[in-house]
């Protein structure tokens, strides 16, 4: 099961407050301004900074 998209549309990023998205894998929301990836465990979005990683903008899913 993957994470609802109601909940994706009220998610944000903790960092800087912007939208998130799926990652193209998958297994993260990625932040569309600072880039941090949050991971999804158990199909739960693990929205905490100190998990978060950064990637490359071209790592997410449209």
């Amino acid at each position: 099961m993957a994470v609802d998209p109601q909940l994706l549309e009220i998610l944000a990023c903790p960092k800087c407050k912007e939208d998130v998205k799926l990652t193209a894998d998958g297994k993260g929301l990625k932040c569309i301004k600072c880039h941090r990836v949050y991971p999804i465990k158990d199909d739960i979005p693990i929205m905490l900074i100190e998990e978060a990683t950064i990637e490359p903008e071209r790592a997410t899913k449209d």
